[in-house]
């Protein structure tokens, strides 16, 4: 009788267990949304498109590419935060998303509490350019000029607490150079105002300067990833430059709603692995200037959580507030 038990106990037990085997190994049962929240055409769109392309075919169901800007991406990400945790909307976050919660007074969602770390994708490639005419060849040259000259360099951003403006408020911070900051109305203005002199710095993804270094209307004196970038190998780092310490990228990485089934995120975060394994997925992105990425759920959660404590520093140091 007591063996019967056992043996029934072990059964209703296996039991449980089956419908969820075969809830893990069915996901997912139909299209997956994958929110973007900029504006079609930009980089992080076309990146996103990219994987959703590939993700398709992996998956077997449709991801979807959903485009929800506005408010520096606080839209589309808090459309994610607040989605049903089902494992079928994931976002497709850029590193402004460690930033918005120190530059804007009112924020609808919590990064730590309401969203669900998926995978790395890439790093965007940032680098720091001048215009030609200025008399300076390297970063050293730079900072030396700039303090010889306090308050009558200007450097090229594209609005309050955006990441050319973050990005120039790290560099006088470490440096002590007197820089003056003039505000654009987008990427292009800026570009056009550091090659017309208007400004004599400005900081900016690799993608967009590349053109412009290249005609000579621009001189590129150091990108600011953490290592040179295999799409400008030539090109010294910031930290190589003389700048310990002095890392600014412009990063792209998948979330979800808190709560979302774990199955669904280690599937999501293997297969987007798998396609920034693909040769030419890679050369495609080489072409956005982004360096793909990966790691685990875990590993991107401890990443987010150093950039949301040094982005509130630099914030608060440097009293910037967002338009």
């Amino acid at each position: 009788m007591r063996r019967t038990l056992i043996l029934t106990a072990v059964l209703a037990g296996f039991a449980s267990i089956v419908p969820a085997l075969g809830q893990a190994q069915a996901y997912p049962t139909r299209p997956i949304k994958l929110v973007v929240p900029w504006s079609p055409g930009g980089g992080t769109d076309v990146l996103a498109r990219i994987i959703a392309g590939k993700l398709s075919e992996a998956m077997g169901q449709q991801v979807i590419v959903e485009n929800k800007p506005g408010a520096s991406s606080m839209i589309g990400m808090t459309a994610v935060a607040q989605a049903t945790p089902d494992g079928y909307t994931f976002g497709l976050a850029t590193s402004n998303l460690a930033a918005n919660p120190y530059l804007y007074a009112s924020h609808s969602f919590d990064v730590a509490k309401d969203l669900a770390p998926v995978v790395l994708v890439s790093k965007g490639v940032y680098a720091m350019a001048v215009n030609p005419a200025l008399p300076v060849k390297s970063v050293a040259d730079l900072i030396a000029h700039a303090k010889a000259n306090p308050g009558k360099l200007n450097a090229a951003l594209v609005g309050a607490g955006s990441p050319p403006h973050l990005a120039l408020a790290q560099f006088t911070s470490m440096t002590g150079a007197d820089i003056v900051g003039i505000h654009y109305k987008g990427a292009g203005p800026s570009m056009a105002a550091t090659i017309a002199g208007e400004t004599q710095l400005m900081f900016a993804s690799y993608a967009s300067l590349s053109p412009m270094v290249q005609a000579d209307r621009l001189r590129l004196l150091a990108v600011t990833s953490a290592k040179r970038a295999t799409t400008a190998p030539d090109v010294p780092t910031a930290v190589e430059s003389g700048l310990p310490g002095f890392v600014f990228d412009e990063w792209y990485a998948v979330f979800a709603p808190a709560k979302t089934p774990r199955v669904a995120i280690d599937r999501f975060n293997a297969e987007v692995r798998k396609v920034l394994a693909l040769p030419d997925v890679r050369e495609r992105m080489k072409g956005l200037a982004s360096e793909p990425a990966g790691g685990s759920p875990e590993e991107l959660g401890e990443f987010v959580r150093g950039e949301l404590a040094r982005f509130s520093k630099l914030i608060k140091d440097n009293n910037i507030k967002a338009d």
